[in-house]
């Protein structure tokens, strides 16, 4: 039986998504979960791996267990096993065809700047508590000339992962090549003392959004011009963009799939290999 998971977490207490040896990871956390339920061992896939200390508000999860159970109880069950940082939202049976991460059509972050005096406590956790008074408008600027098709080098960690949305057709490309990403949405609003980074998009790479956010706070404070998108894309170089923004601001805040019945009508398909 596959499932598909829908997952809320703080992720501050954790190093990431993906298992790691001695760490505590919400991958390593869910697995440990399931494996209490049923006695299987499976490594469930996400739609992308958030690093340490990032949340997520929707986070989707794709795996498969021979154990015969409703997807309700499941869900039930996996929400008295997991801590209270990490709880399933949602759980259903899908065909075996969708995969989290290469299903997966867009995803949309959010990142959240604190421009307040005094960041309360209670908040400091989930958001960048940032040093400068920041300028909104060039920022919001700066913001829309990042939509649209672009390589995002500039944009992506040392260590770009390379591995989203290739092909064995695609490996033997040039890695800045496969860093071309859509983005529909990219916005910056303010609301009771925090910025709103909204962006949705195709796919991202590592430490894209934030390097983002870190490159658009520079140009809030005035250290960048708000026209300096454009030439800092061209440059394919990370040492173009700013600094990596801290990981408590950002949330993954939702994950968009095609519409069911198109894997169910593929799986019928006689064509379908096995």
């Amino acid at each position: 039986m596959h499932f598909k998971l829908t997952l809320s977490y703080d992720g501050s207490a954790y190093h990431g998504w993906q298992v790691q040896p001695d760490r505590a990871t919400i991958q390593g956390t869910l697995s440990a979960a399931i494996h209490h339920l049923t006695g299987e061992t499976v490594l469930p896939q996400g739609s992308g791996r958030t690093d340490a200390g990032v949340h997520a508000l929707a986070q989707v999860t794709t795996f498969s267990l021979a154990t015969n159970i409703p997807a309700e109880n499941l869900l039930r069950a996996l929400n008295r096993a997991l801590p209270p940082s990490i709880r399933v939202l949602s759980a259903e049976h899908v065909p075996t065809t969708l995969h989290a991460r290469y299903s997966a059509l867009r995803k949309t972050y959010e990142y959240r700047i604190f421009t307040g005096r005094i960041c309360p406590p209670f908040l400091a956790p989930y958001a960048w508590d940032c040093p400068w008074p920041l300028t909104l408008e060039p920022m919001q600027i700066a913001a829309t000339h990042l939509l649209g098709s672009h390589n995002f080098t500039s944009f992506a960690a040392s260590d770009p992962d390379l591995s989203t949305r290739t092909t064995p057709t695609t490996n033997n490309l040039e890695p800045t090549t496969l860093n071309t990403r859509t983005l529909f949405t990219s916005q910056i609003t303010l609301e009771n003392n925090l910025i709103h980074y909204r962006v949705t998009g195709s796919g991202f790479l590592h430490h894209m959004v934030r390097n983002i956010v870190g490159t658009l706070v520079e140009i809030g404070r005035g250290a960048l011009p708000a026209d300096s998108i454009p030439s800092i894309l061209a440059a394919r170089n990370r040492s173009a963009a700013g600094p990596t923004a801290p990981p408590q601001g950002l949330f993954l805040v939702s994950v968009d799939y095609p519409e069911l019945h198109l894997y169910e009508t593929q799986n019928c398909s006689p064509t379908q290999n096995s």
